[in-house]
């Protein structure tokens, strides 16, 4: 059990919210589920660094103070949207604003098998009752229990059979308040056999704002022979804290594709990411370029589970590092008993631009099968002096010689981006983002 000081403000904030909000019969409808997840919540408190999947981050500086459960409106909101347009890139815009789906600033996609909606207002569909709480729910993570319990807000989204969108559909996420703010995310994008799309998220917060802690949950599904690339660009501003979670859930012949990315700006910064392939012949691609700097802190923890044969998995996982930031890598491959002819592999690199940057890094191997291809590693390393020097004797200044090595790191990983027109934004962004 997750051991937990119960006088927490934030802990006592959310426990008499839940109670509260019970009595409401909106609220209310998911009824039984809210209950049980809050009452394992309840058991188990928010993560300290004495489990080991926490142990590098540590949440009690976050959850100690006090917040308001419901934002009291947002400022800068056009000038953040602003903010979030990628050069070239011709989507479908969704937009949230403190977790709140805007629909005066989201377009209404007229396109015939797809269904994109408040979370809040599918509760009732039978889809959401197949898929909501069915995949998520079934891991030990507190914040996904405590996300299941108090959320209110959030995105569903559900791609009919062989339903293929024309254009990448961009859910940005937006975050302003004058004051401390908890939300509570909760999406779910359910794809059936043939579906296939691209969605980019997004994650932005207004200069000025006052601290926020953000907890997101996305469950995923996909059908036989659904593929879906998926896009997280993580630029929030040094008051945002993200906590997110992202299950993916395959069947026969899909395609997920992960893209995650985090830039200079949220204080901290954790992703859950876990894959279960529960069929044969799925494959999942989870791709990562962090750049970070300041005390900025970023967590990336991943789960692939192969559970069936003929199944592939391959991910690459790339940090630059710094000032005094810290970056942790934990990535688990797990091969189950019945997954024979699985093909995983697994790469964890980190450059430390900074004596004083810090990087923790655990990649893992389970394997329970015999008839296997599995591989994984890591490497921790600094600047090559004679590639720096190399490039300033041919008359390339340092800064730019900095920049050029460091495309030059990152560019196994930003070239398999899916999107030209992301892959050359988050290019960009990095070299912004590196300091001389």
């Amino acid at each position: 059990m997750i051991t937990q000081d119960k006088t927490d403000s934030l802990y006592q904030q959310l426990s008499v919210a839940f109670e509260a909000k019970l009595a409401d019969a909106t609220f209310g409808t998911l009824g039984a589920r809210r209950a049980e997840a809050f009452e394992r919540f309840r058991q188990a408190g928010f993560p300290t660094v004495k489990n080991e999947d926490w142990k590098y981050s540590n949440v009690t500086p976050l959850v100690k103070g006090s917040y308001a459960l419901e934002a009291d409106g947002a400022s800068n909101v056009d000038a953040l949207l602003g903010s979030t347009d990628i050069p070239g890139l011709d989507a479908y815009r969704i937009v949230l604003v403190n977790g709140v789906f805007a629909p005066h600033l989201s377009d209404e996609p007229a396109y015939a098998g797809l269904d994109i909606k408040p979370i809040q207002d599918a509760v009732n569909e039978p889809t959401f009752d197949t898929h909501f709480t069915r995949y998520a729910d079934k891991t030990d993570n507190p914040f996904v229990a405590l996300n299941t319990a108090v959320f209110q807000n959030g995105v569903y989204l559900t791609l009919g059979r062989n339903t293929v969108i024309d254009k990448p559909i961009h859910i940005i996420h937006l975050a302003s308040s004058n004051t401390p703010l908890f939300t509570a995310v909760r999406n779910l994008f359910v794809f059936e056999a043939n579906a296939e799309a691209e969605i980019i998220e997004t994650f932005v917060g207004a200069d000025g704002n006052a601290k926020t802690l953000n907890n997101h949950v996305t469950e995923i599904a996909l059908a036989e022979n659904a593929k879906l690339q998926h896009y997280y660009l993580q630029r929030g501003n040094a008051s945002g804290n993200y906590v997110n979670h992202c299950e993916v859930y395959q069947r026969k012949h899909s395609l997920y594709n992960n893209y995650n990315c985090t830039l200079p700006g949220a204080s901290f910064v954790r992703n859950d990411i876990n894959v279960r392939m529960d069929d044969e012949t799925v494959e999942s691609h989870l791709y990562g370029v962090t750049l970070t700097a300041d005390k900025q802190h970023v967590d990336n923890h991943t789960i692939v589970d192969h559970m069936k044969p003929h199944c592939e998995s391959y991910e690459w996982y790339k940090n630059i590092l710094q000032d005094s930031s810290t970056a942790v890598f934990n990535g688990k491959i797990f091969v189950r008993v019945d997954a024979q002819k699985t093909n995983a592999f697994q790469q964890n690199n980190n450059i430390l631009l900074d004596e004083h940057a810090s990087v923790y890094t655990k990649p893992q191997l389970e394997i329970f099968a015999d008839d296997v291809k599995c591989s994984h590693g890591c490497t921790i390393g600094q600047f090559d002096d004679e590639s720096l020097f190399y490039l300033r004797t041919r008359g390339i200044g340092e800064e730019q010689a900095r920049i050029l090595m460091v495309h030059a790191f990152a560019f196994d990983v930003t070239i398999r981006f899916s999107n030209e027109h992301v892959r050359r934004f988050v290019e960009d962004l990095v070299e912004q983002g590196l300091k001389n």
